[in-house]
């Protein structure tokens, strides 16, 4: 099992066909819809997936891309807790992490998931949660 940033969904939905980034996405969902990939995803992705295209697009096409992220096939989402939070007040400490990033890493940790596919760099020499950038998914 893999967790999948946002940013995937962020580059799919919202960068050009042509951009190298969302080509890389665009495969990575297509093998998680096939079962190719086994993935999960927390919901604070819907948060961050929702706010970009609001913010990029319009309202409504967020609430549309919001609906069909809760309905992709074969995609675990997990809960975001008390747990997961307590978990992300450390990682903030320990690795100085934005309070999103902290939030991911957590979710990772509290649910034995030791690989993340993202291309943000913050989540770099995180002990324990391997980052894997998109390029190298597939």
């Amino acid at each position: 099992m893999i967790y999948i940033d946002s940013n995937v969904f962020i580059y799919a939905a919202l960068s050009p066909d042509s951009d190298e980034d969302a080509i890389n996405s665009k495969n990575i969902l297509k093998a998680i819809f096939e079962g190719k990939i086994l993935a999960s995803t927390s919901t604070l992705t819907w948060d961050e997936v929702v706010w970009a295209i609001k913010r990029f697009e319009d309202r409504e096409t967020a609430i549309i891309e919001g609906k069909k992220f809760l309905t992709f096939p074969k995609l675990k989402i997990l809960n975001v807790g008390e747990k997961e939070l307590r978990t992300a007040i450390d990682l903030m400490k320990k690795y100085r992490l934005d309070p999103r990033d902290s939030i991911h890493v957590a979710c990772c940790i509290e649910n034995d998931i030791g690989e993340i596919v993202t291309n943000d760099s913050d989540f770099n020499n995180i002990v324990g949660v391997k980052r894997i950038p998109l390029n190298n998914v597939l």
